[in-house]
């Protein structure tokens, strides 16, 4: 009877030893950092009078030597029988140089640019080197008389611009900037009143490169240097039929400024200082 009992006990041990062996253990979860934020909005400036859509021209003049260099990626709505005939409204090869070079800048586009080239939408607006804005679906104007564009109107301007993300989110564009420029840089007060729904910063500039249409590299960057200071913001085109010589301007603007003491800046950083 003894034995018996030493031999159920014996067994009970190495029951529970073998069960104890097979369970799978738990793992252990670190505690949640007292550090992690969600990412920060991208700075934007309050509204102007009267709650107006607010319009950014430049930056500090006294916060050092930074210059943001902006492109505007231009195609109408009207110029996709062009662009299938072969005209590029892209320009890759000054991307590529803007890459090279090491150059943060920002990207106005508009929405059917990113529909004609969703590859390359979609590859700046992932590219932290670049930070993709809104330069309105059409690129119809938002005044009359604004260099000959059609013109959007009233009623359709924010419908305009909220087309223009629409079309950034299906090209695969993650993080569109809050950020809007008029085409042909056209507004009033109507245009800002029609805006601040859409809650953008409008975005101007201080320094006119001249690029549009030139086929004088050295030219339109004589003008680039001489008018860049502190907190300037370029306007410049990303578009091959209608900038030609824009590659070769940043190619000899970029180490002339860096030389002179500039830093290269994206939009967002000059609103933000």
């Amino acid at each position: 009877m003894i034995t018996l009992v030493r031999r159920v006990t014996a067994a009970c041990a190495l029951g529970a030893a073998l069960t104890a062996c097979a369970a799978t253990p738990q793992p252990v979860r670190p505690a949640p950092s007292a550090t992690t934020t969600a990412p920060s909005a991208p700075p934007t400036l309050a509204p102007g009078p009267g709650g107006l859509t607010p319009v950014f021209k430049n930056g500090s003049r006294t916060h050092g030597r930074t210059v943001a260099l902006t492109f505007d990626a231009d195609m109408t709505a009207d110029q996709g029988a062009r662009a299938a005939a072969g005209e590029h409204f892209d320009n890759p090869g000054l991307i590529a140089a803007l890459r090279a070079l090491k150059v943060p800048a920002t990207v106005f586009m508009t929405g059917r640019w990113a529909e004609q080239y969703p590859e390359q939408a979609r590859s700046l607006g992932r590219d932290p080197l670049f930070e993709v804005a809104n330069h309105s679906y059409s690129h119809y104007a938002f005044t009359d008389d604004c260099y000959g564009l059609p013109t959007v109107s009233g009623d359709g301007m924010r419908a305009d611009v909220e087309r223009a993300y629409a079309a950034f989110r299906r090209a695969g564009v993650p993080d569109a900037r809050p950020y809007f420029r008029f085409p042909g840089g056209c507004y009033d007060r109507r245009a800002l009143k029609a805006l601040t729904p859409v809650g953008v910063t409008a975005v101007q500039w201080d320094v006119v490169s001249g690029d549009a249409f030139a086929t004088d590299a050295e030219a339109v960057t004589r003008q680039v240097l001489e008018g860049v200071r502190p907190g300037s913001v370029v306007v410049m085109h990303c578009t091959r039929s209608a900038a030609p010589t824009t590659e070769r301007v940043v190619r000899a603007v970029v180490p002339e400024l860096r030389e002179r003491g500039y830093r290269f800046v994206k939009v967002s950083e000059l609103i933000g200082s």
